[in-house]
């Protein structure tokens, strides 16, 4: 794992036949990912990243909140 002032370079990942990806240990470890945690993928024309759902429905409830007041 490689770090610049708190960017990360992980490591290449193959996609399998499944379409499946195995997100590399030290990936996991910085992020808290366990298994049987959800992720959401999002995406455009440049590229894909993927976020803890738990974080980023916090986000989302902060910006609503800021709404209903």
């Amino acid at each position: 794992m490689q770090e610049k002032d708190g960017k990360y370079i992980f490591g290449v990942v193959k996609v399998g036949d499944k379409g499946q990806i195995v997100i590399p240990k030290d990936a996991r470890k910085a992020y808290g990912i366990e298994p049987g945690d959800a992720l959401l993928l999002l995406g455009d024309q440049k590229g894909m990243a993927m976020i803890k759902t738990e974080l980023f429905q916090s986000v989302i409830d902060e910006a609503m909140e800021g709404l209903t007041k």
